[in-house]
C-alpha cells in the first residue's frame, strides 16, 4: 500500500512538472478581456487598456499504462474569472470525455479513469469551457487542448514472419548475403530508445553472421559442403532499447538451405566389371550395367556413358538411362563363341553440365574396365546361305537333280546334320531331299505353264538334338522348253461380202503361245501345202505377229456355198519350232455397196418373195403363245381336284352314330370302355370320306392324345376337337353322339332326347339357345314343339 502510494506521489509530480514545463515554454491560450486588468498610459497620455488571458495552457501528458488504485490527474483548468465562489462551472466535451477522461466542475482537475495504451491512441483532442452555474451561460469561449499518452516501453520487438526460408548456393564465398529478417516494434521510435531495435544471432554460428542494423543474414565460413550438410537453422534476435539491459527482445528461426552446385566429378565404386553374354543372344539385347557414383543432385549429378577404347567397340554399345543415372552395355553384333570368346571395353562417364567456377575441382569424369565373357550356347545349323536359287527344265525326267543345300553345327561338337522339305510349301510334293546330303531331286514332271516357280522351304536339324532346327526358304525357276504350239489369239469368225472386190482383205488374225517369249514369237502364218493355191482366198504374213486374210476372186454367192473353212499354219520361233493348224470359218454375207453387213442367212432371197422377216416373227410369237395357252389348260385341268364331300344342293345330313352301351354318367367310370368311343367306324374299317392324299403331311403334336386307357372324357373330347381343328386334310363334319343314361347321381339330370319325348314334361328349354353354335340344333328341335303349339 505504502509502495504504490509513493508511485502515484511520484507520477503526480511527474504530471505538475510537464504541465510547469508546458506553461513556461510558451503556452497556447485562449484569451478574452477579463473583467480584471490595470492601465498603461501612452506615448500621448492616452490611457490603454491591456486584455488578461483567461486562458492559460499547453498540453498536459499522462503515462501510457498505469496501473494505480486511483484515478490519475491529468492537470487543472482555471479560468480568471473564477473568484472561487463556486458559481463557474467546468465543462468537459471530445474525444474520451466522460468516459476516460472526468473534470471536477469546481475546482477544474481533469482525471484519467483508464488505462490509456499509446499503441492504441497516442493523443486525445478535448474542449474546455467556463460556464454560469446557475445558467450555464457561457462566461468564456470554447478551447481546445490536448492529452498526450506519454510512451513507455512496453512492447517488444516482432517479426514480421515466424519461421523464414532462405537458399544459397553451396561452397558460397565469405559475407555471402543469404536473406534479410526484419522486426518492429510499436513502441514510440520518437521518444527514447523504446523502438530502437538491433539483430543478433543467437544459434547459427560460425556458420552465418547477421547484420546488426540491417537485420541481413551472411555466410561467416568458406566452402560449406552440401554434400556434408545441407540444411542450417540459425535463431535471429531483434532487441528494442538500443541491445542495451532492460531491453525488449523478439525472436525468429530462418531455415537455411544449401543448393546444390557441380562441385563434384562422378566416380566408379570398382576398378573393373565382369560381365557374360549367350552367343545365342540377339542384336540390341542388354548385357549388363555399370554406375559410376556423382553425390552432385539434378542436372549437376547427370553422367553420360560411352566406349573409348576396347577390342568389342564394333561389337557392344552403351546408353545412358538417365532414371537410374546407369550405363546399359548392350549387344551390337551377334557372337560365335567359336571365334572369340572374351571382350574388353573401357567405359567412360563424364557430368553432363560442368560449371567453370569449379573447373579446377576436375576431371568431370571417370573410367573403368569392362569384361565381357562369351558364354557357348546350344545352337541350331547354320546353312551356308541366306537363302537358294536352283533352276531345272520343265518336262524334267523324275529323278533330276534340282540343287544342294548345305547346313553345318556351329557349336564344337558339330553334329551330324538331316534335312528335310516343309511339306506345307510342297503341297503336291513336287521334290524331295536327301536327307543326308540335301539333295534336291524332282519327282514329278514340272509344266511351266502351271507353276512358274517353286518356292520351297528345307528343315535342318542336328540327328542328336531334335528341337535344334533351322529353315530356309529354296526358290526353284522351271525353265521353259518350246511344248506348246501357238494358236488363234482368240476364236475368229470372218465374213465377207458377196459383192467383195479381189484382193480385198476382210480379217488381220494374230497367234498366242502359252511358252515362254523365248520359245513364242515371232509367229510365221501360212497356208497348208495343199491349198497354197486357194482359188477363194489367200493369206499375207504381216511379220508383226499378225497375219492379213484377202479375197482372191469375186462373185461370191450365199445360194451356191454360204460357209468356207480355211485352213492357217502359225509356227513359233522356238528350237526346234512347232507349228499347229487353225481353222478359220469364213461366212459369205450380203452387204450394201458401202460395204456393210445387211444378212449372213441363205434363205432371205427365198424368203424376200412372200413374206418379211417382221412378218414371220410375228406369226412365230403367235404360234408361241398359243402352245402356252394349251399347255397351261391342260395343266390345270390335270391339277383340278374333287371335292372333299360329296353331296348334293340343300341335302343337309348328320351322321348319327348309335351305341347299345350309354355312358354312365358323371359317377361311374367302370361302367364303360373309352375304347369304345375313339371313332368306332375307323375300328371297323369303313371311312365316310373320300381317301385323298394331302398336299403335306399333317404331323400331330406330342403331348395332345391322352392314354387309350384313360377315363377322362373331357380331356378326351378336347384332345380329339383340338386334333381335328388342326388337321388340314380333313374335311369339317359333325359327329353326335347320343347317351340315354347320365348316372344316378347327376345334378344335370338326363339329357336324352329319347326319353323326354315320352314324357309330358313341360320344360321350358329356351336357354338351350344360350349355349351357342354347339346346341343350335337341339335348340332348333325343341323350340318347334311351342312355335307349332303357337301355331295350333
Amino acid at each position: 500500500m505504502k509502495e504504490n502510494s509513493c508511485l502515484q506521489a511520484a507520477l503526480l509530480c511527474l504530471g505538475m512538472l510537464c504541465y510547469s514545463h508546458a506553461l513556461s515554454t510558451g503556452p497556447l491560450s485562449q484569451s478574452r478581456p477579463s473583467l480584471h486588468g490595470h492601465h498603461e498610459k501612452g506615448k500621448e497620455g492616452q490611457v490603454l487598456h491591456r486584455s488578461k488571458r483567461g486562458w492559460v495552457w499547453n498540453q498536459f501528458f499522462v503515462i501510457e499504462e498505469y496501473t494505480g488504485p486511483d484515478p490519475v490527474l491529468v492537470g487543472r483548468l482555471h479560468s480568471d474569472i473564477d473568484s472561487g465562489d463556486g458559481n463557474i462551472k467546468y465543462i468537459l466535451s471530445g474525444e474520451g470525455a466522460g468516459i476516460i477522461f472526468v473534470i471536477d466542475d469546481k475546482s477544474g482537475n481533469i482525471h484519467a479513469t483508464k488505462t490509456l495504451d499509446r499503441e492504441e491512441r497516442a493523443q486525445y483532442t478535448l474542449t474546455a469551457q467556463a460556464v454560469d452555474r446557475n445558467t450555464n451561460r457561457p462566461l468564456e469561449p470554447p478551447s481546445e487542448f490536448i492529452v498526450k499518452v506519454q510512451d513507455i516501453n512496453d512492447n517488444p520487438p516482432e517479426f514480421l514472419h515466424e519461421n523464414y526460408h532462405a537458399n544459397v548456393p553451396e561452397r558460397s564465398n565469405v559475407g555471402t548475403s543469404v536473406i534479410q529478417v526484419t522486426a518492429s516494434d510499436a513502441d514510440d521510435p520518437t521518444y527514447g530508445n523504446s523502438a530502437k531495435l538491433v539483430y543478433s544471432i543467437l544459434e547459427g554460428q560460425p556458420y552465418f553472421s547477421v547484420e546488426a542494423q540491417t537485420g541481413i543474414i551472411r555466410t561467416a565460413l568458406p566452402n560449406m559442403d552440401r554434400e556434408a550438410k545441407e540444411e542450417y537453422h540459425v535463431v535471429i534476435q531483434a532487441k528494442d532499447m538500443g541491445g542495451h539491459m532492460g531491453g525488449l527482445s523478439g525472436t525468429t528461426k530462418v531455415t537455411i538451405t544449401l543448393t546444390d552446385v557441380n562441385d563434384n566429378p562422378p566416380k566408379f565404386p570398382q576398378s573393373v566389371y565382369q560381365m557374360s553374354v549367350s552367343e545365342a543372344a540377339i542384336p540390341g539385347e542388354e548385357v549388363g550395367r555399370v554406375k559410376a557414383k556423382d553425390p552432385d543432385i539434378g542436372e549437376n549429378g547427370l553422367v553420360a556413358y560411352s566406349i573409348i577404347d576396347g577390342d568389342g567397340m564394333d561389337t557392344f554399345e552403351i546408353t545412358t538411362d538417365y532414371e537410374t543415372q546407369e550405363g546399359v552395355v548392350k549387344l551390337k553384333k551377334t557372337l560365335d563363341y567359336e571365334t572369340k570368346k572374351t571382350y574388353s571395353l573401357k567405359v567412360e562417364a563424364a557430368n553432363v553440365h560442368i560449371d567453370p567456377k569449379f573447373i579446377s575441382n576436375g576431371p568431370f569424369k571417370d573410367t573403368v574396365t569392362v569384361k565381357i565373357a562369351v558364354e557357348d550356347a546350344d545352337e541350331p545349323p547354320v546353312f551356308l546361305k541366306p537363302g537358294y536359287i536352283f533352276e531345272v527344265q520343265e518336262n524334267a525326267a523324275s529323278g533330276t537333280v534340282v540343287g544342294k543345300v548345305h547346313a553345318k553345327d556351329p557349336d564344337a561338337a558339330n553334329s551330324a546334320i538331316r534335312y528335310s522339305i516343309d511339306r506345307h510349301t510342297d503341297l503336291e510334293r513336287y521334290f524331295v531331299i536327301n536327307a543326308e546330303d540335301g539333295n534336291i531331286k524332282t519327282i514329278k514332271a514340272l509344266d511351266r505353264e502351271e507353276i512358274a516357280w517353286h518356292n520351297i522351304s528345307v528343315f535342318a536339324v542336328e540327328v542328336h538334338k531334335q528341337h535344334q532346327e533351322t529353315k530356309v526358304p529354296v526358290s526353284i525357276k522351271v525353265v521353259d522348253v518350246n511344248d506348246n504350239a501357238p494358236k488363234f489369239a482368240a476364236a475368229y469368225e470372218a465374213f465377207v461380202c458377196e459383192n467383195a472386190r479381189s484382193n480385198q482383205q476382210f480379217i488381220t488374225i494374230s497367234a498366242d503361245d502359252k511358252d515362254d517369249s523365248a520359245n513364242g514369237p515371232r509367229f510365221i502364218f501360212s497356208l497348208p501345202p495343199e491349198i497354197i493355191h486357194n482359188p477363194n482366198f489367200t493369206l499375207r504374213d504381216n511379220r508383226d505377229n499378225t497375219a492379213s486374210v484377202l479375197v482372191r476372186r469375186e462373185g461370191f454367192s450365199r445360194q451356191k456355198q454360204d460357209l468356207y473353212l480355211l485352213p492357217i499354219v502359225i509356227s513359233d520361233g522356238g528350237l526346234p519350232p512347232l507349228s499347229s493348224t487353225n481353222t478359220l470359218t469364213i461366212r459369205v454375207c450380203g452387204c450394201d455397196s458401202s460395204g456393210s453387213l445387211l444378212s449372213c442367212n441363205a434363205e432371205a432371197f427365198v424368203l424376200n418373195a412372200g413374206l418379211s422377216t417382221g412378218a414371220l416373227i410375228a406369226i412365230l410369237a403367235c404360234i408361241v403363245i398359243l402352245l402356252v395357252i394349251v399347255v397351261l389348260f391342260v395343266t390345270l385341268k390335270r391339277q383340278k381336284k374333287e371335292p372333299l364331300i360329296v353331296f348334293e344342293e340343300e341335302d343337309v345330313r348328320e351322321n348319327i352314330i348309335t351305341y347299345d352301351d350309354e355312358g354312365g354318367g358323371e359317377e361311374d367310370t367302370e361302367a364303360f370302355d373309352i375304347a369304345t368311343l375313339q371313332n368306332p367306324d375307323g375300328i371297323n374299317g369303313f371311312i365316310p370320306r373320300k381317301d385323298i392324299k394331302p398336299e403335306y403331311q399333317y404331323m400331330p403334336r406330342p403331348g395332345l392324345r391322352p392314354a387309350p386307357n384313360s377315363v377322362d372324357v373331357d380331356d378326351f373330347i378336347n384332345t380329339r376337337i383340338q386334333e381335328a381343328d388342326n388337321d388340314p386334310t380333313a374335311p369339317p363334319y359333325d359327329s353326335i353322339q347320343i347317351y340315354g343314361y347320365e348316372g344316378r347321381g347327376s345334378v344335370a339330370g338326363s339329357l336324352s332326347s329319347l326319353e323326354s319325348a315320352t314324357t309330358d314334361s313341360d320344360l321350358d328349354y329356351d336357354y338351350l339357345q344360350n349355349w351357342g353354335p354347339r346346341f343350335k340344333k337341339l335348340a332348333d328341335l325343341y323350340g318347334s314343339k311351342d312355335t307349332f303349339d303357337d301355331d295350333s
